[in-house]
C-alpha cells in the first residue's frame, strides 16, 4: 500500500488505518460521531492526499478541458475553482472532479480510486497542443473544514481568507510554506479550506503541526474518512463508486446543474439531452422509519414492486436519524413518498425526503 507524508501522524495519534484506493488511510481517529461534529461545531483536519492531481497545459488545454467535463469552463476566471464530471460518450459517469484555472494551466483534481482510469481516459481524448502531468505523488492535501477554520488558518498566512470566496482559491504561503489554498471541501461547510502542498514528508509534518499548534484553542481535531463520509451525506454529496458510476448519466444522479449543454460539444452530450428528456430515474435522499441503517445495494420496494436501490447510508450524527441517497424510479420517487427497504430478511419503512438532510 501507499503512504501519505502524514502516515506517522496518524500512526503516533492511534488512527485506525484501513486500505483505501490503494492506500493506507485513516478511517477514525477517536470515533467518528466526536469527529463529525468536531467539524460541524469547530473544526477538523483531514488528509485527503490521495486524491489525484493532473495538470493540464498547452495552448489547446482549454478546449481539452471543456470537451472532456460537463461544466462550462468558459466561466472559470484564474483562481477560480469549479465542480464537474468527465462523462464517456454513452454518458456514463467517469469521475466528479474540481478543475482550478490556474491562470496558463489547468488543475484537475480526480478521485484516488479512480486515478489510472481517469488519466487514462483523459490520454484517449487527446487532441491539439495538450500535456497531461500526474502531480498526485508529490502533492499532499489537508482539508481543513469548519466554522474554526478560517481563524485557526489566518494565523498562519498573510493571504486574507475572509476575502477569499467561496470556490476560489490563492497562491502564497501558509506556515512558511508554499501552497495553493482553496474555499472548497465536500463536508457541507461554508467555511472551508483545501490546501496543496509538497508531499516531503518533514515539510508535510511541520505544516499538520502548525495547524494543528493554530487550532488548539479551537479544540481542533483530526478527521477520518468515516466521518468525512457521514459528513458529505448529511449535505446529499455525492461519492463516485456508490453514487455514481459508469452506469448513471449526471442527470438522474442529480448533476443537472454541473452540466452545460449549451456550452458546445462535450463527451456524452447527446444521450445527457435525452436523459433531461425523459429519465428513467432518480437519485433521492430518503429517512429511514427505524434504527436499521440502509447500506449501498439494498434493494427498495413499494409493495411487491422492486423500485429502486439504495447507494449510501448512515446514521446522521446531527440529525440522530439514519439517512440515505437511492436510485428510485420515476412514479415512485415523489418527496413525502413512502418506500420498503429490504434489510437482511425484513422490510424497513422509509420516506423519500427532499436534500440536502441539513438545511
Amino acid at each position: 500500500m501507499k503512504k501519505t507524508a502524514f502516515n506517522n501522524i496518524h500512526r503516533s495519534l492511534g488512527a485506525k488505518l484501513v486500505e483505501f484506493a490503494g492506500y493506507e488511510m485513516p478511517i477514525q481517529y477517536e470515533g467518528i460521531i466526536a469527529e463529525h461534529k468536531a467539524v460541524r461545531e469547530s473544526v477538523g483536519v483531514f488528509d485527503v492526499s490521495h486524491m489525484g492531481e493532473v495538470e493540464v497545459r498547452g495552448k489547446d488545454a482549454f478546449a481539452f478541458v471543456q470537451k472532456i467535463t460537463t461544466n462550462d469552463v468558459s466561466k472559470l476566471e484564474e483562481g477560480d475553482v469549479q465542480y464537474s464530471a468527465m462523462c464517456y460518450k454513452d454518458g456514463g459517469i467517469v469521475d466528479d472532479l474540481l478543475v482550478y484555472n490556474c491562470g496558463d494551466y489547468f488543475m484537475l483534481v480526480i478521485n484516488a480510486s479512480n486515478i489510472d482510469k481517469d488519466i487514462k481516459w483523459m490520454e484517449e481524448n487527446l487532441s491539439g497542443d495538450v500535456t497531461l502531468k500526474n502531480i498526485s505523488d508529490e502533492t499532499s492535501l489537508l482539508a481543513v473544514q469548519g466554522k474554526n477554520s478560517l481563524p485557526a488558518l489566518q494565523k498562519l498566512t498573510d493571504i486574507n481568507l475572509s476575502e477569499l470566496e467561496y470556490y476560489k482559491f490563492a497562491k502564497g504561503k501558509v506556515a512558511g510554506q508554499d501552497v495553493i489554498i482553496s474555499h472548497t471541501g465536500y463536508t457541507g461547510e461554508k467555511i472551508c479550506f483545501e490546501i496543496y502542498s509538497s508531499s516531503d514528508v518533514k515539510l508535510s509534518e511541520d505544516l499538520w503541526n502548525a495547524i494543528f499548534e493554530a487550532g488548539k484553542e479551537y479544540n481542533i481535531k483530526p478527521v477520518g474518512l468515516g466521518a468525512r463520509d457521514t459528513l458529505r451525506l448529511e449535505y446529499a454529496f455525492r461519492l463516485y463508486g456508490n453514487d455514481m458510476d459508469e452506469n448513471s448519466n449526471t442527470i438522474e444522479a442529480g448533476l443537472g446543474w454541473i452540466t452545460k449543454p449549451d456550452k458546445g460539444e462535450f463527451n456524452g452530450k447527446e444521450v445527457i439531452l435525452k436523459a433531461k428528456e425523459n429519465s428513467a430515474r432518480k437519485l433521492v435522499g430518503f429517512i429511514v422509519d427505524d434504527r436499521m441503517v440502509a447500506r449501498h445495494g439494498q434493494e427498495v420496494f413499494s409493495g411487491d414492486i422492486k423500485i429502486g436501490f439504495v447507494t449510501s447510508g448512515s446514521m446522521s450524527p446531527m440529525l440522530n436519524r439514519n439517512i440515505g441517497l437511492a436510485y428510485i424510479d420515476n412514479g415512485y420517487n415523489k418527496i413525502g413518498s413512502p418506500v420498503e427497504i429490504a434489510i437482511r430478511d425484513k422490510r424497513i419503512n422509509a420516506t423519500i425526503t427532499k436534500t440536502p438532510f441539513l438545511s
